[in-house]
C-alpha cells in the first residue's frame, strides 16, 4: 500500500498513541556544531546531521517514536533528501529507528528486503542507504526478535576503514571497544567526529564483552580520535566530537577520558598481577577518584571495573 510521506509520518505518530490518546511529541533539540554538521538530540540520543551536495547523512537513527519530530527538525536545516544513515554500532538506541526512517523517507511502508541495487552508496527509489560495519549486520541479522528487513544495513564494510563523499570526505573507521562493530565517523572538512558510544562524556564507557568489546580496543579507538583531532590553542575550538549520548566535546575532553580509562585499566591490571579476586579488586575501588566526575553510582563503578577485569582476563588483551 502506498502512502505519501505525510501519511507515513502520521502513521508513525499514531503508533505511539496509548488507549486512543496521542502521545506527547518528544522534545527535539537542534544544535549547529561546525561546518555542514549539526546535532539533533531526542530522548538522550544524539543524531549527527551532515548536509552535503548529494543530500543528508545521518549518523545513527533516533528512537522510532521520535522519527517524525527528527525529520521535522532536519527540514528546518535543509530540504535535501536523506541519502545515508550510518550506524555506529548495533545498539538498539542507535539502529532502532532505521526502518521507520526508511519508510518515512521513501514515502511508503517498507517491510521487505532492500529495494533495488545500490549505485555506489546512493539509493534507488529514493531509499536511503544504511551503512555500517559488517559486524553490525551480522548481529542485527541474528537478533531475537528479528528486526524488520528494512532496518538492516544495505552497505557494509569489512576493511579497517571506508570513505565516501557528500560535499566533503566522510571517513568511517572500525574499532572493537564498546562492541566489535563500532565505527568512528569523521567529517573532514567540517572537522567533526561522531564517536557513537566509544566516547561517553560524563559517564563511564560500556565495554560489552558479550558483543566483542574490549578495554584495549576502547583505548585504541580513543587514541585514534586524538590522532585525528586538532585543538585550537589557548581557546575553545578545533575538532568537535558528537558522542552517541551527551554534550558536544573537544580534544581535551577526549584526552581526559582516554587518560581515565588507561589509568583505571592499569590499576586493575596491577591488582590482577597481585592475584586479587574480582571482588577484592572491586573493594579496592580503583576508579574511586573518578567516580564523582563521571557521575557513577557504586554499581556503575563496579560494572566499569568488572568489565575491565573480564576484558583483561578473558582474551581482551589484543
Amino acid at each position: 500500500m502506498n502512502f505519501t510521506t505525510c501519511g507515513v509520518l502520521a502513521t508513525l505518530v499514531a503508533a505511539v498513541c496509548v488507549a486512543g490518546i496521542r502521545a506527547q511529541a518528544p522534545e527535539v533539540a537542534v544544535l549547529p556544531v561546525q561546518g555542514s554538521v549539526s546535532m539533533v538530540t531526542v530522548d538522550g540520543v544524539n543524531v549527527a546531521v551532515q548536509v552535503g551536495k548529494n543530500g543528508v547523512v545521518l549518523v545513527d537513527a533516533p528512537p522510532v517514536n521520535a522519527v517524525p519530530a527528527v525529520i521535522a527538525a532536519i527540514r528546518q536545516l535543509t530540504d535535501k533528501p536523506i541519502r545515508y544513515i550510518v550506524n555506529t554500532s548495533a545498539d538498539v538506541d542507535h539502529v532502532g529507528g532505521n526502518a521507520a526512517l526508511v519508510s518515512a523517507v521513501v514515502g511508503r511502508d517498507v517491510r521487505g528486503a532492500p529495494m533495488g541495487a545500490l549505485t555506489g552508496l546512493g539509493a534507488t527509489l529514493g531509499r536511503p542507504a544504511i551503512v555500517a560495519h559488517t559486524n553490525v549486520l551480522g548481529r542485527m541479522s541474528k537478533a531475537v526478535p528479528a528486526p524488520p528487513a528494512a532496518a538492516l544495513p544495505t552497505t557494509e564494510y569489512f576493511q579497517p576503514s571506508m570513505d565516501f563523499f557528500n560535499g566533503e570526505a566522510i571517513v568511517l573507521s572500525h574499532h572493537q571497544g564498546h562492541t566489535d562493530g563500532d565505527s568512528l565517523v569523521f567529517m573532514r572538512r567540517s572537522d567533526v567526529i561522531a564517536t557513537g558510544d566509544l566516547f561517553t562524556p560524563g559517564r563511564y564507557p560500556s565495554i560489552d564483552l558479550s558483543r566483542g568489546g574490549s578495554v584495549q580496543g576502547l583505548v585504541r579507538a580513543l587514541t585514534e580520535i586524538l590522532a585525528l583531532a586538532v585543538p585550537e590553542a589557548f581557546a575553545e575550538g578545533g575538532t568537535k566530537m558528537i558522542p552517541g549520548h551527551g554534550r558536544v566535546a573537544e580534544e581535551t575532553d577526549v584526552a581526559e577520558f582516554r587518560d581515565m580509562v588507561v589509568i583505571v585499566r592499569d590499576r586493575v591490571r596491577d591488582l590482577i598481577t597481585k592475584k586479587m579476586t574480582l571482588e577484592q579488586i572491586k573493594a579496592a575501588k580503583p576508579s574511586r577518584d573518578y567516580d564523582a566526575e563521571y557521575g557513577a553510582s557504586p554499581a556503575d563503578a563496579d560494572r566499569f571495573v568488572e568489565s575491565i577485569y573480564r576484558s583483561l582476563t578473558a582474551g581482551g588483551k589484543s
